[in-house]
């Protein structure tokens, strides 16, 4: 029954991908045969209409064909044609599909910054490049070693996509610890977290420098399972019992606008005690939604 149950859902995933990702080729393709502005413009609402009606149905999917409870708190005041920072912290690839549904209709289409191997990825690959996904380099500090004109590559890659967004209504999404959290991780680490990886804040940093007065607010996002962290096996099997997630709108701080990140010494210590602070604040979120899944588990048994 478990084998039928993954193949099924699978299926339905796939074919949701497939029926649209066509259109969204073909618009894209339109949009990059004809590179105009006003041409550019007119497509980016149907590319946008495309994949949020692509995330409606996986969260569709997500709701009814799973036993998976979903709790979600705060952001309540939020608007689909905003701008908006959003920050999280990464455990798995369900991350996606849970702020998906989330966010899906509530504000812009969410856009990641994206490994540049992820454009090899089949379909998805071509649908992240179709909705202006920005894919990065991210070039180590040996790379950089060895090849100091790699150095502010990223920077001028983030400045391009979001010169882009600030012709749009845009949420830009940024997994602040860089990677997937893993037991094994947070003791190489020895983060000072108790749930959480070190933030990096590097990219957070070049996102506001290129566009921080073009931004409303930041989106601080909190995701737990208290079941366990799952795969897309584990929720496609119907294994996630239950997600938790918690939203909070803070301001973008003033001082932190206009600085040097990579220039100035004393704007990066200033910047990374203050994504610090936040993640901090997120630790104890974690903590206290973890709390509120045990205390809750006995009434939903």
């Amino acid at each position: 029954m478990l084998p039928l149950r993954v193949a099924s859902i699978a299926l339905l995933a796939t074919l949701s991908t497939l029926l649209h990702c066509l259109p969204l080729f073909a618009v894209a393709l339109v949009k990059a045969v004809l590179p105009f502005e006003r041409v550019r413009l007119a497509c980016n609402p149907w590319l946008t209409g495309i994949a949020e009606s692509w995330i409606a149905v996986n969260s569709a999917m997500m709701a009814h064909l799973t036993r998976t409870r979903f709790h979600a708190e705060g952001g309540a005041d939020l608007h689909v044609d905003g701008h908006y920072l959003v920050l999280a912290n990464h455990q798995s690839w369900v991350d996606i599909l849970v702020l998906q549904r989330v966010f899906n209709g509530r504000i812009p289409l969410l856009r990641f910054f994206l490994k540049r191997q992820l454009f090899w990825v089949p379909v998805l690959g071509l649908a992240w490049w179709a909705l202006d996904f920005p894919f990065m380099r991210r070039s180590t500090r040996a790379e950089i070693a060895r090849r100091p004109e790699l150095a502010g590559r990223d920077m001028a890659a983030t400045r391009r996509a979001c010169a882009k967004f600030r012709a749009i209504p845009v949420a830009v999404m940024n997994f602040v610890e860089g990677t997937r959290y893993t037991s094994a991780k947070h003791a190489a680490q020895g983060s000072p977290y108790a749930h959480l990886l070190k933030p990096k804040s590097g990219g957070v940093a070049f996102v506001l420098e290129a566009m921080g007065d073009g931004l409303q607010s930041i989106l601080d996002v909190t995701i737990v399972y208290p079941g366990g962290v799952p795969t897309l096996l584990d929720l496609f099997a119907d294994r996630v019992p239950a997600v938790r997630v918690a939203v909070r709108q803070r301001p973008i701080p003033q001082e932190l606008l206009g600085g040097g990140y990579e220039s100035d010494r004393a704007y990066r210590v200033r910047f990374q005690a203050w994504m610090n602070a936040l993640w901090a604040d997120k630790d104890a979120d974690v903590a206290r939604l973890l709390g509120d899944a045990a205390r809750a588990a006995p009434h939903a048994a």
